[in-house]
């Protein structure tokens, strides 16, 4: 799979973590899943961290959550940003909300917060994992896309949060495209916002959130894998215009997906698909 060539700027995406109540299970499912392997991280005042990495390249971390909270298990995508503080200031100025920060966490600052629709992400100010990007090889994060109810009011509110469309080097640009609206940099495609997720909906898989998408190189394979390894296929494997796309649960039931983002148009990302 060919990788995507984009440098990162202040508002795409710089990291995914899982906050996992059992890192000894994460680390046996995704491991044997994916093919990462883990290293510590540095000491964080969150608690124990793991970075998972592909051929010595940081792909994702998984952080141990306190098992008294009752959180649900998820993934969450990170966004870079020059001032923590002021990204976390025009989150409230949007109509969303910050839930934890910005603090010190490790060599930066960090911010926990959610769009007006309720679907969290991460702000994250410092210097990024070295190495790290949105890549199309093997247990490698290969694209993001938003789950939501409208996906015109999200992009304004990200627009207005993260300057997306009118950065001053002119970098970025938000168009529709595809039953989605697309977020580029540089020309390529880095996120995809998808409408039609229901902020009440009693079932967590289909309310707003940001969905990570690994690269397989078989899908099919990879679902079967996920349920042999204790996890669930929420969302079995379907084709679409922009290859071939499942909706996995780990153990502990965090979603996630898989693709293989190979499409014979040569087109990048997936298709706005519901989780069953």
């Amino acid at each position: 799979m060919a990788e995507q060539a984009w440098r990162s700027m202040p508002g795409t995406p710089c990291w995914v973590s899982l906050m996992a109540r059992s890192l000894d299970a994460a680390q046996e499912f995704y491991g044997s899943l994916l093919g990462w392997e883990f290293r510590a991280a540095p000491s964080a005042r969150l608690g124990p961290y793991l970075e998972a990495v592909v051929g010595h390249m940081p792909v994702a971390g998984i952080g141990a959550m306190a098992q008294n909270l009752g959180f649900p298990v998820s993934w969450t995508v990170f966004f870079e940003a020059e001032d923590a503080d002021a990204r976390a200031q025009a989150v409230r100025e949007s109509g969303g909300t910050v839930a934890v920060g910005p603090l010190g966490f490790q060599d930066g600052r960090a911010a926990l917060a959610a769009d007006p629709a309720g679907a969290v992400f991460g702000i994250w100010q410092g210097d990024k994992t070295p190495g790290w990007r949105m890549r199309r090889s093997r247990g490698v994060p290969a694209w993001i896309e938003l789950q939501t109810r409208d996906a015109f009011a999200a992009a304004v509110f990200y627009g207005e949060v993260f300057g997306w469309g009118s950065d001053p080097e002119g970098r970025s640009d938000v168009a529709w495209e595809h039953d989605r609206v697309v977020l580029r940099v540089d020309g390529h495609p880095v996120a995809g916002l998808c409408g039609g997720a229901v902020e009440a909906a009693p079932d967590p898989r289909v309310r707003p959130r940001w969905d990570v998408f690994f690269a397989v190189p078989d899908v099919d394979a990879a679902a079967r894998a996920a349920a042999a390894l204790g996890g669930e296929v929420a969302g079995p494997p379907t084709d679409t215009p922009y290859g071939r796309v499942a909706a996995l649960r780990d153990r502990e039931g965090g979603l996630f997906r898989v693709a293989d983002l190979r499409a014979p148009n040569g087109r990048e990302g997936t298709a706005c698909l519901p989780v069953a």
